[in-house]
């Protein structure tokens, strides 16, 4: 079930505007460290946004902000807003555990639970009130399957998610994510620690996905930007210095920073 059947939208508009992320002057603190400085970017929905810059740049904890994963941290706060479909994820009235149904995470180092292939993907739902075995066997294996795993993995549902490859435990883990039905997915250098097949395979994962939901991936690998993504932000020091369609950003840069980065000049 998606999320936009999920939510009952109807009609064009409501299907085109799921997923669509908005960063309204954002800036957010560590303590007294400001980490990231005054963000504001538009992200379409239906579409891969890469987040590029060097370590330490405020990449993943822009991403980490937008499911507010951010806010377990103690003595951190943020200005600005995030809005997700036209809507502040900050606002008093919203429900944190249902934000994180809708936004999807899925970290640099895969991370299964010691469980079956099975409870790993049933988890959520489980938690979010499924108990039907026949739902969840549905959920279970549409997830599965659009993670691009289920032939993998059909015969072997019962087995440790542990027994798995590494390329295969990061797939379940989409999968996993999945199994929510979120409108937005968010991935922290999904591939950094994957052989070049396994990376393949995640970047076609995330090509087929992106008719279905909203991706934003933080990457240090600008070839895999450069392939996968159709928008680029590249970030330095905590700002967004540049935002704009891949083809452009890595060709035809408009910041010297940049075009500095893309060739290697620094980074």
């Amino acid at each position: 079930m998606t999320a936009a059947v999920r939510r009952g939208d109807s009609g064009p508009s409501a299907a085109e505007a799921i997923g669509s992320l908005e960063a309204r002057a954002f800036s957010f603190w560590y303590g007294k460290k400001q980490a990231l400085k005054d963000i504001s970017l538009q992200i379409p929905a239906r579409s891969i946004t890469a987040l590029i810059g060097p370590s330490g740049c405020g990449k993943s904890t822009f991403l980490r902000s937008i499911n507010r994963l951010n806010e377990l941290i103690p003595g951190v706060r943020h200005e600005g807003d995030i809005c997700l479909d036209g809507s502040s994820i900050f606002r008093r009235d919203l429900d944190v555990v249902a934000l994180r149904q809708r936004v999807g995470m899925v970290f640099q180092r895969w991370n299964p639970f010691p469980k079956s292939i099975y409870d790993n993907v049933s988890y959520g739902p489980r938690i979010n009130g499924i108990t039907a075995r026949a739902e969840l066997d549905e959920l279970v294996e549409t997830s599965l399957r659009r993670a691009a795993i289920w032939d993998e993995v059909k015969d072997r549902l019962r087995q440790s998610a542990l027994s798995l490859s590494g390329g295969q435990q990061q797939r379940l883990c989409i999968a996993r994510a999945l199994a929510n039905g979120p409108e937005l997915l968010l991935l922290d250098e999904p591939a950094s620690a994957l052989d070049p097949i396994a990376t393949q395979k995640i970047e076609e994962l995330l090509y087929e996905l992106k008719s279905e939901l909203t991706i934003m991936v933080v990457t240090h690998n600008l070839q895999q930007a450069a392939r996968s993504s159709d928008h680029t932000a590249f970030f330095f020091l905590g700002e967004l210095i540049e935002f704009g369609p891949t083809e452009r950003i890595f060709t035809r840069p408009l910041q010297e920073r940049t075009d500095a980065y893309i060739t290697g000049r620094f980074g």
